[in-house]
């Protein structure tokens, strides 16, 4: 067990605010990759990019979203998809994460503040361990990163007669776009050019199913993946969440996309079932597509807003409000169907304030999807169908498009810029580093309830 902070350290914990630094440290990167991708050399020779193109794209890198009003691989020069890497890793470790690391290298140490701003960032439940978690984070990110990258550049350069150095700067971008969950790639039709080669489709959905189950399941697996009966509940809700999710949207895409002609409909099964796992996947919060997105049917849209708005794990490169919120929730539901007097998950009885934490994120989220969605639709004059799933695709640094994000007025994309900006940081951290000050209650009001339902 943790040991209890020294007074002082206490004293320090109350004054300091790691969200509302967390959140000044998101806007000063964005601003520096934004002012970087302005800079002529990073766009293509005869290309020219204005401040908007640049903050969204700099945004969408940075939380790790995918959403594109340009074409990454056309639009921008080697050094402003460098640019683009390096904000995608950037914000798949999280900003304060890799402040904390460039501080153990030079200082050796972690001041109490550091610490603070890491745990807060990277979900940690204490500060004790912090050190092995954040040099864990690393480690992970740059095996599995660089175990796929050398998987594509491969297949690239023997099986798409690609020169061994593209092969490797192709096989290295969407490497780390894809463990990070961003989903930008260097193709104009994303993936869709190896719709039916596993080679390329399975890893890239390995790395983003592992990005998505958050680095403190993946630490807890490696070290006890035997012996699940010695898992957290964390951990056994994420991969019972998660293996659920994927193989329903595995299905729901399949069956209703089965014969659809601009789709799956010329596939053969295999190929079909391939597509399908992949999109699927890509619902985790990764941005890539091997099929037309624009050519689906709204039903299966809609099915995959409800994917999307899930996302995937706390503390990893995952979006959305999190399996581990719905799980939650299900399981208040079921308890009071069932008329039972505590939450219990996995044999563990749930705290009472995680019930509140759930309800908040659920709230506030959809509040700001609606909100959003609503102005989109007043602005653009667009479908409600095809404006709501670029909404929730934004909030929850998805990158999957129907292709209107290009089409949108001024006004709403940097409405979009502000909601990946949210969904990354989380609704609640975003809101308390708006907040002036924490207050805390000294007394309590009596009780009265209300009549529910």
């Amino acid at each position: 067990m943790n040991q209890p902070l020294p007074a002082d350290q206490r004293a320090m914990l109350r004054r300091v605010r790691p969200v509302q630094l967390i959140f000044l440290g998101f806007l000063l990167v964005t601003a520096a990759g934004t002012g970087l991708l302005l800079l002529p050399a990073a766009t293509a020779p005869g290309g020219q990019t204005d401040f908007i193109h640049a903050l969204f794209t700099a945004t969408s890198a940075l939380c790790v979203t995918g959403l594109t009003v340009v074409d990454t691989g056309s639009h921008f020069s080697v050094f402003g998809q460098v640019v683009i890497l390096v904000l995608i890793q950037l914000g798949g470790f999280g900003v304060m994460t890799f402040a904390t690391v460039v501080g153990l290298m030079v200082l050796g140490r972690l001041s109490l503040r550091s610490k603070l701003l890491a745990a807060t960032e990277a979900k940690s439940l204490g500060l004790a361990d912090l050190r092995s978690l954040i040099l864990g984070i690393i480690k992970i990110s740059l095996v599995i990163e660089a175990v796929l990258a050398v998987i594509l550049s491969l297949r690239l350069h023997l099986g798409y007669d690609m020169s061994l150095g593209d092969a490797i700067w192709h096989g290295s971008f969407h490497a780390v776009s894809a463990f990070n969950n961003a989903g930008f790639a260097l193709y104009s039709d994303s993936m869709m050019g190896f719709v039916g080669d596993p080679v390329i489709g399975l890893p890239l959905c390995a790395a983003i199913i592992l990005g998505g189950l958050g680095f403190p399941v993946i630490m807890q697996l490696r070290r006890r993946f035997r012996t699940p009966r010695l898992w957290s509940m964390h951990t056994r809700i994420v991969v019972w969440a998660t293996s659920v999710l994927l193989v329903l949207g595995t299905g729901m895409i399949l069956a209703l996309e089965w014969s659809n002609p601009a789709t799956l409909g010329p596939m053969s099964w295999p190929e079909k079932l391939l597509a399908s796992f992949f999109q699927s996947v890509q619902t985790r919060t990764a941005g890539f597509n091997s099929v037309d997105i624009s050519a689906m049917k709204p039903t299966t849209w809609l099915g995959m807003d409800v994917l999307m708005f899930i996302g995937g794990a706390p503390a990893g490169t995952a979006g959305g409000i999190k399996v581990t919120t719905v799980a939650v929730l299900l399981f208040i539901v079921f308890t009071e169907l069932r008329g039972d007097a505590a939450v219990n998950i996995f044999g563990k009885r749930l705290s009472r304030a995680v019930h509140r934490q759930a309800i908040a994120v659920v709230l506030l989220a959809g509040s700001l999807v609606v909100v959003v969605t609503g102005a989109l639709m007043h602005l653009s004059g667009l479908p409600l169908d095809q404006v709501l799933f670029e909404t929730v695709s934004a909030f929850s640094t998805v990158g999957l498009s129907t292709g209107i994000t290009a089409e949108l007025p001024m006004l709403g994309q940097l409405m979009l810029v502000l909601l990946m900006f949210i969904g990354r940081v989380g609704p609640i951290t975003f809101a308390s580093a708006l907040a002036l000050r924490e207050r805390r209650t000294l007394y309590e009001l009596p009780k009265e309830r209300p009549i529910i339902g």
